[in-house]
């Protein structure tokens, strides 16, 4: 009978231990950072997701919010957690594609190589509004009015550098128009600040407050940045369709985690994951916020991560954005 070599049995004996311990997780809470404050389409997403979670994994998921720094601050404590699996960041196009390409010198991890990537939740659009007292009905209205009174209309976001600011800022530089940007601490403050008509315009995720308040008709919405018209707001028309060229801006939600966690473990997030998203109930629920769904495996998540730096990176730049 042969001998079966040691180092065959040490290698068969780490991949059942590996296999156990993703059939054992979770075994205590779980925590999902989210890098913003509450109300606004991250923050949504992930309270969505942590529902779902507990009830599946019949373990505590908790949401803890960290906002500051675009995100920067809940994705610097992914990135050194512990490589256990227990705690998830809300990944974004604004933390993980946005932030790198604008503070990349001055990051203290690496968006790609510090992080494993277990599963994409879907994508969302950003949508431009203004307050029914303005004199425009669309985004050629809303450009045709910036044009007549350059530098005077003003455009509120969730802050510097973020998806929904960068999606104005790509807007600007497509066709010449001179607005102002004036950043909240939130997407929910912006929003409540076009709402009361003390700002003209806003733009954010449609994902949380801004659908609802386009369904209220609290405000007008101008368009959607992504190539195709969403489902929850289907009257209203994209930016290509209104003019502006091949623009496409679409934001998208995942779970992160740190780079060392295994890999049955990032392979158990994601089938658990991807079985959520398949539900109807969980499904309607984050489409009903105008979040389109879209699975991926851990692999092609992060290679759409690098690709969404790489395009950003050369955005920042058009938009002459100072680095802080």
């Amino acid at each position: 009978m042969k001998t079966i070599p040691r180092a065959l049995v040490a290698l068969l004996a780490f991949a059942a231990a590996a296999f156990a311990q993703a059939q054992a997780f979770p075994a205590k809470p779980v925590r999902i950072l989210v890098g913003y404050a509450p109300g606004g389409g991250v923050d949504t997403t992930a309270r969505f997701m942590a529902a779902a979670l507990t009830e599946s994994w019949s373990t505590q998921v908790l949401v803890e919010n960290r906002p500051g720094a675009a995100g920067n601050i809940a994705t610097e404590l992914a990135a050194k957690a512990a490589p256990d699996g227990y705690t998830l960041v809300l990944c974004n196009i604004g933390s993980h594609a946005i932030t790198p390409a604008r503070f990349k010198a001055r990051l203290t991890y690496d968006p790609v190589r510090d992080f494993a990537f277990p599963a994409m939740i879907g994508g969302v659009p950003n949508v431009l509004m203004v307050h029914p007292s303005m004199p425009v009905k669309s985004l050629r209205d809303f450009i045709a009015y910036a044009r007549a009174h350059p530098g005077k209309v003003n455009f509120g976001s969730s802050g510097v550098g973020g998806s929904p600011h960068l999606s104005v800022e790509l807007l600007k530089t497509r066709t010449g128009i001179n607005i102002v940007h004036v950043p909240y601490k939130g997407a929910a403050v912006a929003l409540g600040e076009v709402m009361s008509g003390h700002m003209e315009s806003s733009v954010g995720n449609l994902a949380g407050g801004p659908l609802a308040a386009i369904k209220a008709g609290r405000v007008r919405a101008m368009g959607v940045t992504s190539a195709q018209r969403n489902a929850q707001v289907p009257d209203v028309p994209t930016f290509a369709e209104q003019g502006v060229k091949d623009y496409d801006v679409t934001g998208w939600y995942g779970l992160c985690t740190q780079s060392k966690v295994s890999p049955a473990i990032i392979g158990k997030i994601n089938a658990d994951v991807n079985r959520l998203l398949a539900r109807p109930a969980l499904r309607k629920r984050l489409e009903d916020q105008g979040i389109t769904i879209h699975t991926a495996t851990p692999e092609a998540f992060a290679a759409h991560v690098q690709a969404e730096i790489d395009r950003w990176t050369k955005v920042v730049a058009d938009a002459r954005l100072p680095g802080e």
